[in-house]
């Protein structure tokens, strides 16, 4: 296992760090999942007041002891924006609680998604309030933000100067909040990737034609491979189910080095056939279509169109486009058969693109049983 400092925090987090959402099965499974983690070296765990029960099990696992001193552990919690101060003191109150803890080693402002989170942060009497009051009390000792927002959002949240890390969506399948990496660098704040292997692709799962085409790597491989190898990423969550669950990524959890050239090549082999295959079809991501009448979020129902035709990334492209309409601010956007054909974006594409008749094939593709939030 490497380590690397987490921005001005100045902690030194393992590469990998374990999120907390899917060990739930019971409490029995999460100790596990908790033991295994720390004896592979994973140093920092990640959780949120809305994963279930998952502070609590944390919590059972703290207090029946853990293989490494409490100075050496790192414990994030996550708990959503709020309008009021007095709502997050009780918040903070409540996950200390269950995390039979003193104090937070990081606490992040769970899904800054919205303009109104981002208001409701900014205000003077806001739930910033109460976080610094936990900071100067010494209940928490370093604050953050997670976000699903776009990146106009996570940009003003970076800097609004209230935070010393963030944990965002970044992977080589979505590489939109490059300028997001860079200007929390610029900040010194840490970087933390949210779900590489399950919201980067399901590359735990990839299809065979990318399996293929990623020889002699695994696509999950060369997904942590991409990012463990930009120095300015602190740590990537691995959000394990069982303990078995953290053998595979952590076999990298060394190779944090630069990309060596047979993995430039295999980079270089799935764009070059992303642009054979997708043709004048393909959407650069360029975001100039926004906003649409309709509401429909054109560049990732396009990004996902993108992936199912080149790489057979199906199901992970029904996955996704299911969670629209489903997932309110954690995934907004209306579905491509909201269209109405009115024409607004066809102008804006430096690329051409009938949007319109993209819009009605992603739907065709990828529509199935609507998708939710594992978790509320």
């Amino acid at each position: 296992m490497q380590y690397r400092r987490f921005g001005k925090t100045n902690l030194h987090l393992s590469v990998f760090s374990l999120g907390t959402m899917r060990y739930l099965a019971n409490p029995e499974n999460a100790h596990k999942t908790i033991k295994k983690a720390l004896s592979l070296g994973i140093n920092h765990i990640e959780t949120a007041r809305g994963y279930g029960k998952s502070e609590e099990y944390l919590g059972a696992a703290i207090k029946a002891g853990l293989s490494i001193p409490r100075n050496q552990l790192y414990i994030t919690t996550k708990i959503p924006p709020c309008a009021d101060a007095d709502s997050m003191r009780r918040y903070i109150d409540e996950s200390l609680k269950r995390l039979n803890l003193d104090y937070l080693d990081c606490l992040g402002i769970h899904g800054l998604n919205t303009k109104e989170h981002l208001e409701w942060v900014q205000s003077k009497n806001g739930c910033m309030q109460a976080v610094q009051e936990a900071v100067n009390d010494g209940r928490v000792k370093h604050i953050g933000f997670s976000t699903h927002g776009a990146l106009e959002i996570i940009l003003a949240a970076i800097n609004t100067d209230y935070f010393e890390f963030v944990n965002l969506h970044y992977y080589y399948f979505f590489q939109r909040h490059a300028s997001a990496i860079q200007a929390a660098t610029e900040k010194d704040m840490g970087v933390f990737i949210i779900s590489p292997a399950d919201k980067g692709g399901r590359l735990y799962t990839p299809p065979d034609k990318l399996k293929e085409l990623c020889q002699p790597f695994t696509p999950l491989e060369l997904n942590y491979r991409f990012l463990l190898s930009d120095n300015r990423i602190t740590t990537l969550s691995v959000g394990a189910a069982t303990p078995e669950e953290l053998i595979a990524p952590l076999a990298v959890a060394d190779n944090i080095g630069e990309l060596t050239t047979d993995e430039i090549t295999v980079f270089e082999r799935l764009e070059n056939l992303q642009n054979q295959v997708l043709e004048t079809d393909k959407c650069s991501q360029c975001y100039a279509c926004l906003p649409c009448p309709e509401n429909i979020n054109i560049p990732e129902v396009l990004r996902l169109r993108n992936l199912a035709v080149a790489y057979d990334m199906n199901d992970y492209g029904k996955y996704r486009y299911g969670m629209f309409e489903n997932a309110g601010h954690w995934f907004p956007g209306m579905k491509g058969n909201r269209c109405t054909e009115c024409g607004d974006c066809l102008p804006k594409c430096p690329e051409n693109l009938n949007i319109p008749a993209l819009l009605a094939d992603t739907h065709e593709r990828l529509s199935g049983k609507a998708g939710r939030r594992l978790w509320g």
